[in-house]
């Protein structure tokens, strides 16, 4: 049975999405910007900044859902510009330490409110629970 997940601690959709959709223990969160829930606006600061709230957002969802980060099993990085790349993979290491998820990541043009990057996470309850 498909479940819509919403949080408050992560930002309200801004078009016609859910925050994520569980489907047969698989959740998949839409992609994420550097949005502050409290305030509605764009985390100030640069690509580290950004990554660290993208993932705060992710977080969220994810617990809201019942998973954690260590249930993802794909993520697509999306990019303003490759140059953060390096930056943004710093702070996005950090949350996988050990046996990170499958990924892609690559630039586009025009990221909602002028973000410079953005994440879509998939995840699966099934995947740690007979490590």
């Amino acid at each position: 049975m498909k479940r819509i997940i919403n949080t408050n601690d992560a930002p309200k959709a801004l078009a016609t999405y859910s925050q994520a959709i569980e489907i047969n223990g698989m959740l998949f969160i839409s992609g994420q910007i550097a949005i502050d829930p409290g305030t509605g606006k764009l985390v100030e600061g640069g690509i580290h900044e950004q990554t660290q709230q993208v993932m705060k957002n992710i977080g969220a969802i994810l617990k809201e859902a019942g998973y954690e980060f260590k249930d993802v099993i794909k993520t697509t990085c999306i990019l303003s510009d490759m140059n953060n790349y390096s930056a943004m993979n710093t702070i996005y290491g950090s949350f996988y330490p050990v046996n990170a998820p499958s990924r892609a990541a690559f630039a586009a043009l025009g990221l909602p409110m002028g973000a410079l990057v953005e994440i879509e996470t998939v995840a699966c309850l099934d995947v740690t629970r007979n490590v």
